[in-house]
């Protein structure tokens, strides 16, 4: 059957599917540390904050980025991705739509940064600009938006002005969640060297390669968790030092074991692997400073 002849809410429902709404899960630590750094904030803003940035913005990242990559091998959150369809690109710029819109309720700022957001995601990937394809750029680009940015978004969308944010150690602090991305994300990209040449993309782990993807992302989130650990000693948050520790503790096991059974067999650098690591760390991480906020 030919794409065109499919029914239009199946083509739709495939779209929606390229959106990777779940995935956004992934990105939920720089949301629940962006908060746990934050005081005197209303609950319903923070709930408002939430749903702009993991049901509209990173979905319409994430569908963008397929409608222009045109994925057949596995992606983040979709091991089997559908084909791509122009429904996919409605669908992307009606949540583009409704993200501003949204944000702009909440205030004028917020609605501006997510609008920036949006268009710097969009350039990662535009065949005209591609910023992927500049491996150095491309993560810069990455670790500053969906870290740092992103901390910073958070925080003015639930009623901090730009000023505020900018006070120390606040500005550690949104290092540290670009550190922790700086770590991340190149192991996001690992198993896809194959399919990322074939498109000419140079990513950071294809300049690096597998084991220097591994010490890359060991070094990153080694920095972002001693600058962690030490404005939390330094600001007399004793407690959180203890939580961090304990609740990371499944991160660390799991990617010292990733690595050692990754020198041992290739193989063990792939998909399942990648998204088991994504998982554990975010949902990990996110509980820490979800417990944070709860103590």
């Amino acid at each position: 059957m030919k794409l065109l002849d499919t029914p239009l809410s199946v083509r739709y429902s495939s779209a929606l599917t390229l959106m990777r709404i779940p995935f956004s899960v992934y990105l939920m630590p720089i949301f629940w540390f962006a908060l746990s750094s934050t005081a005197g904030y209303e609950v319903w803003r923070a709930v408002a904050v939430f749903l702009v940035l993991h049901v509209l913005v990173y979905p319409a990242s994430n569908g963008y980025n397929s409608y222009c990559d045109r994925d057949e091998g596995s992606i983040g959150g979709l091991k089997r991705p559908p084909k791509v369809t122009r429904e996919l690109l409605h669908l992307v710029l009606l949540f583009d739509a409704l993200a501003v819109a949204t944000a702009l309720l909440l205030s004028p700022l917020f609605g501006a940064l997510v609008a920036v957001y949006l268009l710097v995601s969009k350039a990662y990937s535009n065949e005209y600009i591609r910023l992927k394809k500049y491996p150095i750029l491309s993560t810069l680009v990455v670790t500053l938006f969906q870290g740092a940015f992103t901390y910073v978004m958070v925080q003015v969308g639930i009623g901090l002005s730009l000023e505020e944010t900018l006070w120390q150690p606040n500005v550690w602090f949104a290092l540290v969640s670009t550190l922790f991305l700086c770590g991340s994300y190149p192991l996001t990209q690992i198993y896809q060297h194959g399919e990322d040449s074939r498109r000419g993309d140079k990513t950071l782990s294809l300049l690096l390669g597998i084991t220097g993807t591994f010490v890359f992302a060991g070094l990153g989130l080694a920095a972002g968790t001693l600058l962690l650990l030490w404005l939390y000693f330094t600001t007399g948050q004793i407690q959180n030092i203890w939580i961090f520790l304990i609740c990371t503790a499944p991160v660390l096991y799991f990617f010292t074991g990733w690595v050692w059974r990754a020198r041992k067999d290739r193989q063990e650098v792939n998909y399942e692997n990648t998204m088991q690591m994504n998982k554990i760390s975010s949902l990990c991480i996110s509980l820490a400073f979800m417990l944070m906020i709860v103590l």
